[in-house]
Formats: C-alpha cells, structure tokens, sequence
C-alpha cells in the first residue's frame, strides 16, 4: 500500500465523531476545524495539499491548494503524525447531524468522486483533488454538482453527510434520477449528467428545481437525505419570517411565549 493503513471506530448516532489508531509513525490529515482531540504523543502539522506522494514538489503542492481553492476548502490541511511509540489516537468529529462513511478506496478502483464539502479526514497519501464536470449541461446547471472532490489512493477516506446516509449499486445502464445536492459520492465508473425535469407546471410550481442529475452505472452511489443546503435554507427561512405553520394570532402568541416580542 502506498498510503499509510489506519484503523478507525466510529461512534455516535446523528453527532458522530470517528476515532484514529495510529501506529508509530503513521499520520492522518484532515480538513481544518474537524479535529476533536487527540492523545499525547500526536504531533499536530498544518501544511499545503494533502501530503500524498504525488504532491511532493513545490509546484504540486500550490497546485493542489489552488484546485482545493476552486472547492471552497481551505489552502491548508492538517497532518496528525504518531511520534511515539506504542498507538495513539486522534479523533475527528462531524460538523452537523449526519453519518460519517468510511471509504477504503482500494475496494472502489482507488478513485471516488464526492461533493465538495463532503470530505473529512483520510490516511495520508490519499490525494484530494478536484473533478470537474466537462459536460456543458452540467457546467452551466448541475449547481453543487458542478465541481467536486476527487480522492485518490489506496486507503482509508472519510466523508461526511447529512441526516440518513445509504448505498445504492447501479447496474450497468441502470439510471437514478436525483436532486444534485443529495449527491454525496459515487465510484469512477458512474456517468453523472443533468437533466431538466420538463413540464410548465413542475417548472413553475413543482419547488424542486428546474433540473435533476443522472447517474448511470455500473458503480456505487452514497446518498443523502438532508443535504446541508437544504437545512440552512430551511432554518433561514423559519428564522427570519412570519411561523408559516400558525395563525396570525398564534403565531405571534408563540413569538411572546419564545421571548421575540413581535407580533
């Protein structure tokens, strides 16, 4: 194996965090502000790229902060290093309710494309990388979709999702049809494209959006039922206006009861 072989435990329900064994000398990376805590003997490194072998040079390493700039990710990534013997832990949390999915990417081909901010922490050697979508239909309306992640390698990967998390294998032909943002990854083999959903009353009044993505196997897609859009949105829109599930009365009863004071 070129990367370095990390076990791992998961716990948790909705607010999961995963934990790191590492043996001597051995490392993860992460994506900043996922770190929870770690043993003492953990060396902690922030540092261009992903650490993987084919980011050695300094041109590769600006190269790879860039393409994770055009992610929305940070320049940076951290690397937690054992420097003692014996094992060490360290351990990694999500950023809101959702499931953490452990990815051993020498079982999918070494190659697996996810959403942008769908990455949590890998074994290092496992490069992060971005995917874009050639396709002038998906470029122009593909949305979340457009650009993503790619990760690279023969080891462990961990991404995270919201709410419930589940696995779909497509079949060779076989095509699923779903909105683009509850994507969280799939394996090299799927084709992902978009498609509008037709029809003048589901292009005024449906409230899904005017185009979907295709995925076609063979190969495995993860999906998620509550992307993170859909619950900023969601809180957005309850946060800022009139409770849409109560009179005007109750509503603004409730608002005195909740200590807002507006009618």
């Amino acid at each position: 194996m070129r990367n370095h072989e990390i076990d791992y435990r998961i716990f948790g329900e909705e607010m999961q965090y995963v934990e790191v064994e590492l043996d001597y000398n051995e490392t993860a990376i992460a994506e900043p502000g996922a770190f929870m805590m770690m043993d003492d003997g953990v060396m902690m490194e922030t540092m261009f790229g992903d650490g993987s072998q084919q980011n050695n040079s300094i041109f590769g390493k600006l190269l790879s902060a860039g393409k994770r700039m055009l992610t929305g990710e940070s320049l940076f990534m951290t690397a937690f290093t054992n420097v003692n013997q014996g094992k060490r832990r360290v351990s990694f949390a999500s950023p809101y309710p959702g499931k953490i999915i452990p990815l051993d990417l020498s079982a999918y081909n070494n190659r697996i494309i996810c959403q942008k901010d769908s990455f949590l922490c890998a074994a290092k050697g496992v490069n992060v990388g971005i995917e874009f979508q050639r396709k002038l239909g998906t470029g122009l309306f593909g949305g979340e979709g457009f650009i993503m992640q790619k990760l690279e390698g023969d080891g462990m990967s961990f991404l995270h999702a919201g709410g419930h998390v589940f696995k779909r294998d497509l079949h060779p032909g076989e095509t699923l049809k779903i909105d683009t943002g509850c994507i969280v990854g799939f394996t090299s083999g799927v084709n992902y494209d978009i498609q509008f959903v037709g029809g003048i009353k589901n292009t005024l009044f449906g409230g899904e959006g005017l185009f979907f993505a295709t995925l076609t196997g063979p190969g495995s897609v993860w999906i998620q039922t509550l992307p993170i859009s859909r619950l900023a949105g969601r809180i957005l829109q309850y946060g800022v206006g009139a409770r849409k599930e109560e009179g005007s009365i109750l509503g603004g009863l409730g608002n005195i009861l909740d200590g807002d004071g507006k009618w």
